[in-house]
């Protein structure tokens, strides 16, 4: 169901956030995000001079590089508009990313190495859903292959004792969920819990 009727209004800033994840033949992953902010009006600006509606304010690549578990292995962060010509020369700092795993902790980790004036803030920005992205890219994978070759090997899909990845990150797989109670049993905590587990 879309949003309700807005109000009359006026475009003015349009910002675009695209995020896609790939398997790359040497057995790592690639996750690349692209940003771009755009006004629905004309302005002029100190460094880039005048702009035209749809003309990138911002416009800024970032690739991660990862490997199964989510460590990075690799960064690459690209500028190619923003308002102050100096806002590219930051892009090396995203090296610090290298060695850090998307996983819990990984905002506060970014923000440690990167927040302030350590970095560009719509690069960091970028990072929460490329993070998503890697999630969403990776684990269904791995998990399909996973599945497949325990049934190729007559064993069972999953050790069913192993906390599921996706157990509290949202209110749909809380551990006292109806999906959890489905679908992870051993780790449900609602009610009947414990008549399930005996």
């Amino acid at each position: 169901m879309p949003l309700s009727a807005p109000a009359d209004r006026q475009p003015i800033h349009t910002r675009k956030v695209t995020c896609e994840g790939f398997r790359r033949a040497d057995g790592l992953w690639d996750i690349e995000g692209h940003i771009t902010d755009v006004k629905a009006y004309p302005f002029h600006t100190d460094e880039r001079g005048h702009l035209e509606p749809g003309d990138p304010i911002h416009q800024m690549w970032m690739r991660l590089t990862v490997d199964d578990q989510l460590t990075v292995q690799a960064v690459e962060a690209v500028t190619d508009h923003s308002p102050y010509r100096a806002c590219p020369t930051i892009t090396p700092r995203f090296q610090a990313l290298v060695g850090l795993r998307v996983g819990p902790g990984w905002t506060r980790a970014v923000k440690e190495r990167l927040g302030g004036p350590q970095g560009c803030t719509h690069l960091v920005e970028l990072l929460g859903p490329m993070a998503t992205t890697a999630f969403q890219t990776v684990f269904p994978i791995l998990t399909r292959e996973k599945a497949e070759k325990a049934k190729a090997e007559g064993r069972p899909a999953a050790d069913r004792k192993e906390r599921p990845a996706l157990l509290n990150m949202c209110h749909i797989f809380a551990s006292d969920g109806e999906v959890t109670r489905k679908h992870w049993p051993e780790h449900y905590t609602g009610p009947g819990a414990e008549e399930a587990a005996d």
